[in-house]
């Protein structure tokens, strides 16, 4: 009797490790915002920036990195990915100008790029049995929901003690520890000889043909808008409308005593949240429709945004709305991944996911950018939310369509 495959690989391993450390510092990058802006008496719009453009070069860098590790090797690309990080990190704690944290983040945002869910997810996707792929994916995009847990209140507890950028040199030195693990990150069992002797240009040609591709690629547009203003802002969103949290209360007792942790603690919510519902997304991709999945995750994000804006907003239902939000946060990724390797393929899953990662990460450029720069006009973040609220609506609509069937196989009879 043949044994089933194993679901935990060292490549899965090290790669949730990896993943882990890059979205902790990632996910910590709102909590800079006011102390950053206090400190250089800039508009909320300055450090949005360039978070703005940290996004946009994580999205412009996931094909090319996705790309590099295809061609060079996946361990080299994380390397690169993961070196460009720490030198973007250790310049912008010398930085005193909005214009050279904004140049810096391109650094950063190359950084996680190379170290991010692209390289990883290809990777742990090639590694991965037919058996296990869905559940891996959804193991390694969990990992950074593992890394947003503890980074926002590391962040915190890390400012309490010592100036921004003594952090960001914390930080740059954890994404290089992480470095000494890839000795375990085996290479992947090589695709058939079939599928090897079909070059990028003839997959991505015909990617580009199908309008299944063109659909997956506007429908994580909303994905990446709605995760990063809340990650970039919903820290400063909940000191500035939450009133001060009475001592002996219930968020008191969980050792939330002032709006500012609150802010890092609901990140870190979400973060949590997100590992039961990633799995899930995992666990539910491998037995349904993953169009319809993905459609009713958007879906369920627009109806949980609607309603925290409808309603008066207060310390309790910030701690509701993460958890809510949360466990469709990242459910989208081992959903959408799969989906590309499902009809196009693992052998160049890395460039296909990764440029319709783009997208997501104009998604992100957009809701980072406008949400800075419409609280500088108007005081609030209301008009935002709505943006998110509408292109969360979007997408739910635009997976329908999608053809699940892999890419030259022929409609059932």
């Amino acid at each position: 009797m043949q044994s089933r495959p194993p679901l935990f690989t060292p490549v899965l391993i090290v790669g949730c490790v990896i993943i882990v450390v890059s979205f902790a510092v990632r996910a910590s990058f709102g909590l800079f915002q006011i102390p950053i802006a206090d400190q250089f008496g800039w508009a909320r719009a300055e450090f949005s920036t360039a978070i703005a453009i940290q996004n946009l070069a994580w999205g412009i860098g996931q094909p090319i990195f996705g790309a590099i590790a295809e061609k060079i090797g996946d361990r080299k690309a994380i390397i690169i990915g993961a070196v460009l990080y720490a030198v973007g990190l250790v310049l912008s704690a010398y930085s005193v100008t909005p214009l050279e944290h904004q140049i810096y983040a391109w650094f950063v945002g190359f950084g996680i790029a190379g170290t991010g869910f692209g390289v990883i997810l290809a990777v742990v996707g090639r590694a991965s049995s037919d058996e296990n792929r869905s559940m891996s994916l959804a193991i390694a995009a969990a990992a950074g929901s593992g890394g947003q847990i503890f980074g926002p209140p590391v962040a915190e507890w890390l400012l309490g003690m010592m100036a921004w950028p003594s952090v960001f040199m914390i930080f740059a030195a954890a994404i290089m520890a992480t470095l000494l693990t890839l000795p375990m990150m085996r290479v992947p069992v090589p695709a058939s000889k079939a599928v090897v002797e079909e070059t990028m240009g003839e997959i991505l040609m015909k990617a580009f043909r199908d309008p299944s591709y063109f659909l997956i690629f506007i429908g994580f547009f909303s994905c990446g808008y709605q995760v990063a203003f809340i990650t970039a802002h919903f820290p400063a969103f909940v000191t500035e409308l939450c009133g001060p949290i009475m001592p002996g209360g219930m968020l008191d007792s969980m050792g939330v005593s002032t709006t500012s942790a609150l802010g890092a603690v609901a990140i870190s919510l979400i973060g949590l949240a997100n590992i039961c519902g990633t799995l899930a997304a995992g666990w539910a991709g491998k037995r349904y429709s993953k169009k319809y999945l993905l459609a009713g995750i958007y879906a369920g994000r627009t109806i949980v945004a609607s309603l925290f804006i409808l309603f008066p907003i207060t310390p309790e239902t910030v701690i509701l709305f993460s958890v809510a939000m949360g466990s469709l946060w990242l459910a989208t990724i081992p959903l959408t991944s799969g989906l590309v390797a499902q009809i196009y393929g693992v052998r160049y899953m890395g460039t296909l996911y990764g440029i319709v990662f783009f997208s997501h990460q104009l998604g992100s450029f957009l809701g980072v950018w406008l949400g800075g720069r419409l609280y500088d006009l108007y005081g609030t973040y209301t008009q935002v939310w709505w943006v998110g609220v509408a292109v969360g609506a979007f997408s739910a609509i635009v997976h329908l369509p999608i053809r699940e069937r892999p890419l030259g196989q022929a409609a059932p009879a």
